[in-house]
């Protein structure tokens, strides 16, 4: 011990002294010995080389240390090219010896391990390496003339489909040792091995569902480099003795040296790489056989020998090094048959050999997948066999398909065998330090590469060897030596550890690789590989048993179910199977079975009823369930083994239950006496101390617990029975049992941590398992980040005192799998992935509790196959919605399948009155035996679920069905809701009925914001306007038509109108002289031809033209009330023509005005004849029509033919201009306008843009109303500029023409809109013309802006020089064109984030988008303008809102009209006579009820019910509402206005009059139950199907009953699915039905009868709502969402409800419109009648209507009227009722509808 350090030498010494004088356990020696040690830098290994100490353990590595540091025995995982400079050459042996060594030995006192670390030297500093040198040659440059173009070409067994294009010469990267270095610091292993993250980061936007463990997307936990967050000193973690951690196992060692099981003086430690094997195994074994292959019915097929499988895949490495240009390390693709093991054996270990890195790929039929794998890893080989070529060639061809680029391949069974010249001639082996890469699939789909070196093979194979040995044999005693040979040398009688396997799982990756190729070749076992479909054949598995006699079984539980099954049906097939072969499996010591969790059940009854009855002896030892990690490459972590050592774990081996204490007899208490006790440890799984025990566990039983229920679902672990008990409490429902794989793999340490915060678990507590062992992978291929999280991930603990988390040594392996350690074995429950969560809360104590229920996919598997009839199969997993976790079940079910039942047949009819039944029974069943509220179940066809290939079976993917489902995609044909029990997080306001405009509401936000400020504007009055030519004050005019003479005085001959058409060209311009005979000489034939009087009203139906201003003008002169409509749209009379025709009727039209384009238009056959009988329908009659384009001709102005206006005119109040606007659904809105208005528009546009009359005026667009007739026909003459006019159509057209005319007359304040923007975005390039004079354009917006619009048009025209401070967003509506305005602002739009859900409780909150993704983004809308006001006010108790709030907009302002035009509703008087008051005096009436439905347009018509949980979910997850109705429509189907926008108020009345056709219907909620008070189930759910056939209408296909209020018949209530909720009533007799609403036709919008006329049936008497369509919102571009709820809003005729949709407007605020939330809370308020009007009956219809509601408001003329809330709801018979479930499903409707709706 002289080199060692002397300080250590002296704690050495003490610490051994200790030892002897038995102050300390063997155990805590070895480990204060390890860590002294670590602390000088040494290692085991370096301390016994220097002290010259023999090794015992660990045989493989003679250089690395006890397993009591797994991590110091996790050797090189891969080399560079180049040795480190420390780093001695060792010769290569020669080909006789055999026992190959590795090229070059590290310094053992650098370990690898530590090299690695972050910070270590090999990260930080990494030598230059020279370039790849090929397989042979020391030296030497890539030659290109060596390509791999024609490297093969002439050779017949290699096809190249295209000319090969070599990647480019590779680049080394410095590799690094053991499972921690292999990808760490670094990002491959070699150059072709660095790159990106390739498909793996990005996740998929929006996907639903919380963080999962291997989504696509960054992983959710902390990883080594990142610590879970510090606490708080309040926080800080108990004493010591109160800490509980569940400390990591320790590893176990191996007891005995690895010899090779043929000759025991060969120690398996003298082969560096399983090729090495190989080699030895052709020469030493060379006759025996290596492979039996089987067919499906048994036979074999093919079979090799050792000496023919090595001599033929050297054969295969001599034609890769020979004829390709691979560099040591390519990658060479093994593309085979899962039955041509033989082929893929020779293949894989030629690839060895080679130093190749083979890529085996299984499911080659999947192209995209082939084509991944070979993309990914740069592959430009492919090894495969005659057979699969010529398939490929076919499917290629037959697909259409492109051959992968650059990939060359070679047909192996054609190579034939490698006969050197003399046995010394074999190449020296000289592998890279990566062996293969094991594509597999991640539990969400994700196709993800594993790496394994040589080094990790050769640990798992002698670690594999030695659980394999351990096992006791069923062989009978017996003398004979074990030593002698026979004249060839080979023993006489089978070594004691070769064994014979028989295996059908897949041969290519996995454990089935791993056992079938890689440990039968390390060991010279025989394996015997069938195909998996033998076990359905009954007897044919048992037979292959007997004949083969193999000692190990490699099998699942599928397969081995299908046997067992067939032996317990029908016994005799098997024993009676093959004639004087009496069944007899006395040779099998160990059945392995692959799986992730123990089947408890089933391995009794194959140990009791199949191994047993079949001369097995020891049945229960048999069975060796396997915990194996097939996404990491396959290893197993866990296995029963009986090598002893478990007390060197460091945890509880025996659990001291009370129960047992109690039963011991005096024969064991001796026994204890002569216990020897361990040493202590940290405590485990009960609490109690770890006196560990020498105690033998009995090996015969099964490793099984019963674990409570109720506790598991919290995630903790609570043993009820252990072992024999199990059994007589196995029963027990409140019980689970589950059972253990044995203890980790002897080299492993393990340990249970939290997976969410990466702490470790506490002693019984259930937590995701990690591992770390020399036999596990180092990473995933190209990953590195992932390789990061999951390979390297380091677990936390707190230390006592300290709020820093701190790491715990080593570095894991995160398996994804929850489970526990009982009894130092390990119990696994499954997947992370298959873990569901549900939040429960509850009130204790008067506290609001909440916390989480965790639930078991497995669990729930077996409960609904148990308990639920006709279910093919199942699976479950959680959505993440509205942040909380949904379940959702997925049943394949017979019942779901529609294929017809003889072929070409007809399909099959659902019978979705079963489906629905079994949909309710799996919810029922799962809340009886688990407590689980289901969200929702749907179901399908067998084998119509998404499904994951494990061991050549398909099986259900929960997490591929999670994707399905997030896209719509899965092939459901019914859905059934349980919303109103499993969603708990929907907002309940302060007042849930009343709403945000409620006393209480508002109260408790004036608390809230006491002390804030109002919310009201100041005034900038301009009394005086100053023309700026001539200093004349324009205020000093009356009427617009004295400010044309004037300028017809100052400046006749200058411009004033000139038309521009499309290509830019000027029309003859018009003078302010010609312009004044051109007003006289319309107005002289209209007074003269129409004798048309002062206050006469005529429509004025003109293009856009010059036209249109002369008689705009005209009438105005001679005191008209001038109607200007746009033109008809030939395309669209079926609304135009009765809007134009309501119009001459309610307004008492004496004439109609027109230019020659229009006459020409109305003249046309078509349009006359439309307009002729559409009159005659509506009785209305046709004024003249008159021609005003070619008037006689005038010589004198309008003063000269003494036309002059009359002082009355002018006076406030006579209307003017009457502007009518337009909704989508054609409501109609009409406006007046007197000259003081008019003026005062004028005004305000003029002050708060600026303008002067050295800019002219542009005229283009929507010229009848607001901005668009201001600018066409006023602005131009009030500020005496000319004005340009450019038609529309020329526009629509040419878009460019538009800012050509912008910038060729320098105008500097112009309008738009923002569908006018997007075509010219959409048409035109944004150049070829300059913006720069441009310094104000508005774009209006009557409602919020949308945010996108500024960047768009400031992109797309920021090279013509538009200055972004130009494009402004103005508020128009249509009360006033510009209530606010950013003109001349000069600064960009400020945009704030909004919460929601402060918005739903009336407040406006700023956050940050990144801490609340569902932030509401608004913008803007400007300043007030001139000689305008705003407040903000509470609508309800007309208070001035605070500054915090949001309310209604108030205006007060000159441009503000003053009156809607011909309505006698009290309320549209009030709303222009606003006043706020200091106390409320309004009391609410509000609106109760109502169903939130989704119409969805769909291209397609297949699986609709897939669809409903994407759109419930993903309103439920935006806005926090459960919708009621879900229903589809063909696409084309919604009608539209001219604007595409949806026509709302037209699909709510085709919904409610069932004339909107649908494809199916889904109900969501099922209320019928609720309000019946079912007992029938714990559940109150809604359940959906496919409807009916397109083309009818659902009303047509009604068998139950939905609807509020109404009830299905009590044997019926489950019977939801194919109806609507428009399909009957409860109290309707079968075969009426009845309507959703009282729905009826509002004589004040007398457009709406030609809905009536459109769907054929006669208009009816009584009134329709419209009601708040907008409450929920649509789903972008192809859903239609409304509220079907009535508010009886009358009017009388003459006034239309789309007046009051023109309502004072409102401050934007969040997602649900609430401007026209606001916007309908004015209107829908006013109510001139306080009973309902009586039930319309229509032709479809013949019922009483369900759920009306009716409210008023008080008029504001009548304050004493102050009533209290009231709901008035009518009974099934139409009387009203207020019965207390009616109440209810009142308050719930509303609750769930959100706040917003209480009104």
């Amino acid at each position: 011990m002289a080199e060692l350090n002397p300080e250590l030498r002296e704690k050495l010494d003490e610490l051994e002294k200790e030892l002897e004088e038995g102050d300390i356990t063997q155990k805590g020696y070895q480990k204060r010995r390890t860590q002294l040690l670590s602390q000088y830098g040494l290692t085991d290994a370096a301390l016994q080389q220097k002290l010259g100490e023999l090794r015992i353990h660990n045989p493989d590595e003679p250089s690395s240390a006890p397993n009591q540091d797994p991590r110091a025995t996790s050797l090189a995982a891969l080399n560079a090219n180049q040795p480190p400079a420390d780093a001695r050459p060792v010769s290569i042996s020669s080909s006789i010896d055999y026992r190959p060594q590795s090229l070059y030995v590290a310094n053992p006192d650098q370990h690898p391990a530590n090299l690695l670390a972050p910070g270590g030297h090999a990260a930080e500093e990494r030598p230059n390496l020279r370039q790849h040198s090929s397989l042979f040659l020391e030296t030497g440059p890539f030659q290109e003339d060596q390509g791999r173009t024609a490297t093969m070409a002439s050779q017949n067994y290699a096809f190249n489909p295209d000319q090969h294009v070599a990647y480019g010469e590779p680049t080394p990267t410095q590799h690094y040792d053991s499972r921690h270095g292999t990808l760490l610091d670094s990002q491959g292993y070699f150059s072709d091995f660095a790159g990106q993250q390739q498909g793996y980061d990005s996740g998929a936007p929006g996907e639903y569902g919380g963080p999962h463990r291997y989504s696509s997307g960054e992983a959710f936990s902390p990883t080594a480099a990142m610590a879970p967050p510090m606490i708080n000193t309040s926080e800080l973690p108990p004493p010591p003795d109160a800490l509980q951690y569940q400390m990591p196992l320790e590893p176990r060692d191996i007891p005995f040296a690895i010899h090779d099981p043929h000759d025991a003086n060969t120690p398996m430690s003298t082969f560096d790489n399983i090729a090495a094997v190989l080699r030895h195994r052709g020469r030493t074994n060379e006759k025996s056989p290596a492979y039996w292959v089987l067919d499906n019915k048994g036979k074999e097929i093919a079979s090799i020998t050792w000496d023919k499988l090595a001599s033929r895949a050297e054969k295969v490495a001599q034609v890769i090094r020979d004829k390709s240009s691979l560099y040591r390390g390519d990658r060479v693709a093994l593309v085979y048959r899962d039955s041509e093991i033989i082929d893929f054996a020779i293949a894989l270990f030629g690839c060895f050999i080679a130093g190749v890195v083979a890529v085996p790929v299984n499911e080659f039929q999947d192209y995209a997948k082939l084509n991944f794998i070979l993309t990914t890893t740069q592959a430009h080989l492919a090894l495969t066999t005659d057979n699969n070529l010529k398939t490929f060639q076919r499917d290629i061809t037959a697909q259409k398909l492109n051959w992968p680029k650059g990939v060359e391949w070679w047909k192996t069974n054609e190579f034939g065998s490698y006969h050197p010249k003399k046995k010394e001639d074999m190449p020296p082996l000289a592998p890279p330090d990566l062996a293969y890469i094991e594509f597999s699939r991640a539990p969400t789909g994700d196709l993800r590469g594993v790496v394994l070196s040589h080094r990790t093979i050769m640990h798992q194979m002698a670690c594999l060897s030695a659980i394999i040995s351990s096992a006791p044999g069923n062989g009978p005693p017996d003398t004979f030596s074990k030593t002698l040979r026979d004249k060839n040398g080979q023993l006489i009688r089978n070594s004691p550890g070769s064994e014979t396997f028989l295996s059908y799982l897949d041969a290519r990756q996995g454990i089935g690789m791993i056992l079938g190729v890689l440990l039968t070749v390390y060991g010279g076992h025989t394996t015997v590989w069938v195909e998996n479909t033998v076990v359905e054949t009954p007897g044919l598995y048992a037979h292959l048993i007997t004949k083969y006699k193999p000692t190990i079984l490699v099998a699942d539980y599928p397969g081995l179910k299908w046997t067992a099954y067939n032996y317990q049906t029908d016994p005799m097939a098997t024993r009676n199977f093959k004639k004087g072969m009496e069944p007899s499996f006395s040779s099998v010591k160990l059945c392995l079975i692959d799986t992730l969790t123990v089947d408890c059940e089933f391995n009794e009854l194959l140990a009791d009823r199949w191994f047993r009855p079949l001369r097995n002896a020891r049945p229960r030892e048999v069975i060796a369930p396997m915990l194996c990690l097939p996404e990491h490459g396959g290893m197993v972590i866990s296995v029963r083994d009986w090598l002893g050592g478990e007390e060197r774990m460091g945890c509880l081996l025996k659990l001291n239950r009370p129960s047992e204490e109690n039963k011991e007899d005096e024969k064991e208490k001796e026994k204890h006496k002569k216990e020897k006790t361990a040493s202590t440890g940290p405590s485990t799984l009960l609490g109690q101390g770890t006196t560990a025990t020498t105690e033998e566990p009995t090996k015969n039983d099964l490793g099984e617990v019963l674990l409570d229920r109720e506790a598991l679902k919290q995630n903790e672990v609570m043993v009820v029975a252990i072992g024999d008990e199990v059994n007589k409490r196995a029963n027990d429902p409140s019980t689970i049992r589950v059972g253990a794989f044995g203890y980790p793999i002897p080299d492993a340490t393990l340990a249970v941590v939290d997976p969410e915060t990466c702490l470790l678990s506490s002693p019984n507590t259930i937590g995701e398992i990690w591992v770390d062992s020399p036999s596990l992978s180092g990473g995933f291929w190209v990953l590195p980040k992932h390789t990061e999280q999951i390979f390297h991930a380091r677990p936390y603990k707190f230390e006592p005192g300290n709020p820093t988390p701190t790491p715990v040594e080593p570095e894991f392996l995160r398996t994804g799998l929850l489970g526990t350690v009982i009894e130092g074995k390990v119990y696994v429950l499954g997947l992370y992935e298959d873990r569901i969560r549900q939040k429960v809360e509850w009130v204790e104590n008067g506290t609001e509790n909440a916390e989480y229920r965790y639930y078991f996919v497995q669990h729930l598997v077996v409960s609904i196959m148990r308990n639920v009839p006709k279910i093919f199969d199942c699976s479950a997993f959680d959505v993440f919605v509205n942040d909380e976790h949904l379940p959702v079940v997925v049943l394949e079910s017979p019942a779901a399948s529609t294929a017809p039942v003889t072929n070409g047949g007809p399909p099959r009819q659902l019978d979705t009155a079963l489906l629905d039944s079994l949909a309710e029974r799996c919810m029922d069943v799962l809340m009886q035996e688990h407590n689980l509220r289901v969200y929702c179940v749907m179901i399908t066809a067998p084998n119509a679920l998404p499904r994951v290939l494990k061991n050549g079976r398909r099986e259900i993917g929960n997490m591929l069905c999670r994707r399905e489902f997030d896209l719509g995609n899965l092939q459901c044909v019914h859905v059934k809701f349980a919303v109103e029990h499993a969603v708990l997080n929907l907002p309940v306001g302060i007042d849930p009925v009343g709403g945000i405009w409620s006393p209480l509401a508002s109260n408790s936000r004036t608390e809230l914001l006491a002390g804030a400020d109002k919310q009201y504007s100041g005034i900038d009055r301009r009394e005086v306007v100053i023309d700026d030519r001539t200093s004349t004050p324009l205020n000093n005019f009356t009427s617009i038509t004295d400010l044309i003479q004037w300028r017809v005085a100052r400046q006749p001959d200058e411009l004033s109108y000139c038309t521009i058409d499309g290509r830019g060209k000027e029309g003859k311009g018009v003078t302010w002289k010609k312009l004044d005979l051109k007003i006289a000489a319309v107005a002289v034939y209209l007074k003269n031809k129409a004798k048309l009087r002062a206050g006469d009203h005529v429509v004025l139906m003109y293009t856009h033209s010059e036209e249109f201003v002369f008689a705009v003008h005209a009438c105005i002169s001679l005191g008209l009330v001038v109607i200007p409509v746009a033109p008809m749209d030939s395309n669209r009379l079926h609304e135009d023509v009765p809007a134009f025709l309501h119009l001459i009727a309610d307004y008492k039209v004496k004439a109609i005005l027109v230019n020659q384009d229009v006459d020409h238009l109305l003249k046309q056959k078509p349009i006359a004849q439309h307009i002729k009988q559409t009159a005659q329908v509506l009785k209305v009659q046709l004024p003249n029509m008159y021609n005003t384009s070619k008037p006689p001709k005038q010589n004198a102005g309008c003063r000269d033919n003494n036309i002059t206006m009359d002082p009355a005119w002018t006076q406030p109040g006579y209307p003017v201009v009457i502007w009518t606007y337009w909704t989508p659904d054609q409501r109609r809105i009409a406006v007046q306008l007197g000259h003081d208005t008019i003026l005062g528009m004028c005004k305000v546009q003029k002050e708060t843009c600026q303008m002067t009359s050295s800019r002219p005026v542009l005229g283009c667009v929507r010229s009848t109303t607001g901005l668009g007739f201001i600018h066409t026909c006023l602005m131009g003459i009030y500020i005496g500029t000319p004005t340009y006019l450019l038609s529309p159509v020329e526009f629509a057209q040419n878009p460019a023409s538009l800012f050509l005319i912008l910038s060729r007359y320098k105008i500097k304040d112009t309008y738009a809109t923002p569908q006018m923007l997007d075509h010219a975005m959409n048409m035109m390039p944004g150049k070829g013309f300059t913006l720069h004079e441009l310094k104000n354009m508005m774009i209006t917006a009557d409602g919020r802006p949308r945010v996108d619009v500024f960047q768009k048009v400031r992109m797309h025209f920021a090279a013509t020089g538009l200055d972004r401070t130009a494009i402004n967003t103005v508020y128009s509506h249509v009360l006033n064109p510009m209530i606010a305005s950013r003109s001349y602002m000069c600064i960009e739009p400020i945009e704030l984030w909004l919460d929601p859900k402060a918005l739903r409780r009336g407040l406006v909150y700023l956050t940050d988008p990144e801490r609340d993704p569902k932030a509401l983004l608004v913008q803007d809308s400007g300043m007030v303008p001139v000689s305008t006001q705003i407040a903000i006010v509470n609508p309800e108790s007309r208070m001035l809102c605070s500054e915090g709030e949001y309310g209604e907009i108030w205006v007060d302002s000159e441009a503000c009209v003053k009156a809607f035009y011909g309505s006698k509703d009290p309320f549209d008087v009030e709303r222009f006579e606003g006043r706020t008051v200091e106390d409320p005096s309004i009391s609410a009436v509000f609106q109760a009820g109502g169903l939130v439905v989704v119409l969805v347009e769909v291209a397609r018509k297949a699986y609709l019910a897939s669809l409903v949980p994407v759109i419930v979910n993903a309103i439920l997850n935006e806005h926090q509402i459960v919708v009621d109705i879900v229903a589809f429509v063909s696409r084309g189907d919604f009608p539209r206005s001219r604007l595409g926008e949806k026509q709302r108020g037209k699909i709510l009345a085709g919904w409610v009059t069932r004339k909107l056709r649908t494809i199916a219907q889904f109900a969501i909620k099922d209320m019928d139950r609720d309000i019946l008070g079912s007992s029938h189930s714990h559940h109150a759910t809604g359940s959906v199907s496919v409807g009916h056939p397109p083309g009818t209408s659902s009303g047509d296909q009604s068998s139950s009953t939905h609807g509020m209020g109404g009830g299905a018949d009590s044997d019926h209530h489950h019977r939801s699915s194919l109806t609507s909720f428009r399909s009957s009533s409860a109290g309707v007799p079968h075969g009426q039905s009845s309507s959703l609403r009282n729905v009826e036709h509002a004589p004040q919008i007398p457009e709406h009868r030609e809905l009536d006329f459109q769907f054929d049936f006669p208009p009816s008497s009584g009134p329709v709502e419209m009601p708040a369509d907008d409450r929920v919102p649509t789903l972008p571009q192809i859903s239609e969402v409304s509220t079907t709820t009535n508010t009886n809003n009358q009017t009388s005729s003459g006034s239309g409800n789309g007046d009051d949709m023109g309502s004072s407007p409102t401050l934007p605020t969040n997602a649900y419109e609430l401007p026209d939330e606001q916007n309908r809370r004015r209107i829908s308020l006013s109510s001139s009648s306080p009973q309902p009007p009586p039930p319309m009956e229509s032709s479809a219809d013949q019922g009483q209507g369900q759920g009306y509601q009716e409210q008023q408001r008080p008029a504001s003329s009548q304050p004493q009227q102050q009533l209290p809330p009231q709901i008035r709801l009518p009974g099934v018979d139409g009387r009203e009722s207020l019965s207390e479930d009616w109440l209810k499903d009142t308050y719930a409707s509303m609750n769930l509808a959100g706040t917003l709706s209480g009104k």
